[in-house]
């Protein structure tokens, strides 16, 4: 998860009810698991993420962010970080 704060709603502060993955499709879901690509969310948030083709695109260029800075902390270069990302997932939102 990219917050410490997974109790509470990133965006509104409530309770959290949903994750919400910040890369989703196919089996993208399960290495968003693995590399901590998801956000903590209310229902109505998660709900408004996934109805809404804006919030949509702004999920994934924040998941794609959040994977190449922590590559580039782990010793990548930030072009070798954005091809991780796109060899992993297939795709690249940036």
């Amino acid at each position: 998860m990219i917050t410490k704060y997974k109790d509470y709603c990133l965006i509104c502060g409530k309770p959290t009810t949903d994750v919400h993955h910040l890369v989703w499709g196919n089996a993208k879901r399960k290495l968003a698991d693995t590399d901590a690509l998801t956000i903590p969310l209310c229902r109505q948030h998660h709900e408004m993420m996934h109805n809404d083709k804006a919030m949509q695109v702004m999920s994934h260029i924040a998941g794609q962010l959040y994977y190449e800075k922590h590559m580039c902390a782990a010793g990548m270069s930030p072009d070798e970080a954005r091809t991780s990302f796109r060899k992993r997932y297939s795709i690249s939102y940036l």
